[in-house]
């Protein structure tokens, strides 16, 4: 029984499995950055960053802003045209509004002009079959940007019947568009008007993505929850538009030679996968900015 036991001993001494071999590896040094590891993972995933990055991957960021780029291509193109075509005032359309977002000017320009039609000739070519086509794809339209903004704040989608808030919406975001479009043929020119069109139009924007969230979610949402992250859309809006003066321009310059008018329209696709990338990620970040300060007050 003694000899036994005392081989027992031996062998744990002798660094039998379940001894020192747990604590030290085969050079007899200590496995000390596990620990360390662990507790950048646990800072990490407590973080700001980290619960935005989780959050943005739940929510299919990217596969969101493809599809807002695929539905604002097939929506807003044929409404801000038609729209144009009926209003009495000259250089309106989507043509327009891209050249301002992106910042374009020259060869480019006129490339985007070129790739959208003159809205002069669409009032005759236009049914009622083509108005309600343009209506459906626009509710549609409206329908993602709302789903985005319920998965971002988790709060179940709405009434069936509440689709009037889309309707509402997409006409605002029509006057929106080209509110800030027409600021830019109003306001060109010296140093000063420029600037007084930066900031109007950043409080113009900051106010329609304030109210379309709050809209948007039914009222179910405070207004001062859904501020940072209005804010935060405008300041990735004016990113992306430097950004698009930058890279996107040349390319259309250079595309619009090789390629023609695909060319130019895979690039304004590329920027409106942008501005999806924007118009979720900005109220995204926003969410996250409220639940920390809210955290830091408890």
């Amino acid at each position: 029984m003694a000899s036994a036991s005392g081989g027992q001993v031996a062998g744990a001494r002798s660094g039998a499995p379940g001894s020192e071999g747990r604590v030290k590896d085969a050079s007899g040094a200590s496995p000390g950055p596990a620990p360390r590891h662990r507790g950048l993972h646990a800072r990490w995933h407590d973080s700001i960053a980290g619960r935005l990055w989780r959050h943005g991957i739940d929510l299919e960021l990217l596969h969101r802003a493809m599809g807002f780029s695929a539905l604002g291509l097939v929506t807003l193109v044929p409404l801000l045209i038609v729209v144009a075509a009926a209003l009495p005032f000259q250089e309106r359309g989507f043509a327009l509004w891209v050249i301002d977002g992106m910042s374009l000017s020259g060869r480019p320009a006129e490339a985007v002009r070129e790739l959208f039609a003159a809205p002069r000739k669409v009032l005759s070519a236009t049914s009622a079959l083509s108005v309600l086509l343009v209506v459906l794809f626009g509710v549609t339209f409206a329908a993602s940007v709302q789903n985005g903004y319920e998965r971002i704040w988790e709060v179940p989608s709405g009434p069936w019947h509440h689709v009037w808030r889309r309707v509402v919406w997409l006409a605002a975001l029509t006057g929106y568009l080209y509110a800030e479009t027409q600021s830019g043929a109003a306001l060109r020119g010296v140093t000063a008007q420029s600037v007084l069109r930066i900031v109007l139009t950043s409080l113009l924007g900051v106010l329609f993505f304030w109210w379309g969230q709050h809209f948007l979610l039914g009222e179910r949402v405070r207004w001062g929850a859904l501020l940072p992250g209005s804010i935060a859309t405008m300041a990735g809006l004016g990113g992306l538009r430097w950004f698009s003066d930058q890279v996107f321009s040349p390319l259309i310059a250079t595309n619009a030679v090789t390629y023609g008018a695909v060319g130019t329209m895979l690039v304004v696709q590329s920027w409106l996968i942008g501005v999806g990338f924007v118009v979720f990620g900005g109220p995204l970040l926003g969410r996250h900015v409220h639940d920390a300060w809210q955290r830091r007050g408890d």
